[in-house]
C-alpha cells in the first residue's frame, strides 16, 4: 500500500509506466487496486487515525530524498527495462550501477515513492 495525493493520477502513472493492471475504477479519493508485475499494490489517499490505528495518520512522502521504504522489482535485464521505463515516463535518478552482484537502477513515482529495478549479475 502506498499513500498518494491522487489515486486516479497515481493509477494512471503505474499503468502507463509499469504496465500495471487496474482492478477497479477509482474516483477522486477512492483507493486504486493494481497488479504490478504480479503483485498487488493498493494506492490510497491520506487519512486520519481511526479505531484500528488510533495514533497513525497516513500521508504521502513529504521529502522524496528521505524515503522510509522502497519497492524493489527483480528483473531479467535492468538496462533494457530502464530504457523501456524511461520511454514510458519514468525519471531515473542515475544510470544503472553494479553493486554486490546486482545491477540496480532507481526511480520515483509522481508522489516521491522510491522504486528500484534490480538484476542479479
Amino acid at each position: 500500500m502506498l499513500v498518494v495525493k491522487d489515486t486516479v493520477a497515481g493509477a494512471e502513472w503505474y499503468q502507463r509506466v509499469l504496465d500495471a493492471t487496474l482492478h477497479n475504477d477509482p474516483g477522486p479519493g477512492d483507493s486504486a487496486i493494481l497488479d504490478v508485475l504480479g503483485h498487488w499494490l493498493l494506492l490510497v489517499v491520506a487519512g486520519e487515525p481511526d479505531e484500528g490505528k488510533p495514533t497513525v495518520t497516513l500521508a504521502p512522502p513529504t521529502d522524496a530524498d528521505r524515503p522510509s521504504a522502497q519497492l524493489v522489482f527483480r528483473v531479467d535485464d535492468c538496462t533494457a527495462l530502464r530504457q523501456l521505463l524511461s520511454a514510458r515516463g519514468a525519471d531515473f535518478l542515475a544510470p544503472p550501477h553494479v553493486r554486490d552482484g546486482e545491477t540496480r537502477a532507481f526511480f520515483r513515482d509522481p508522489d516521491g515513492h522510491l522504486l528500484e529495478i534490480s538484476e542479479l549479475t
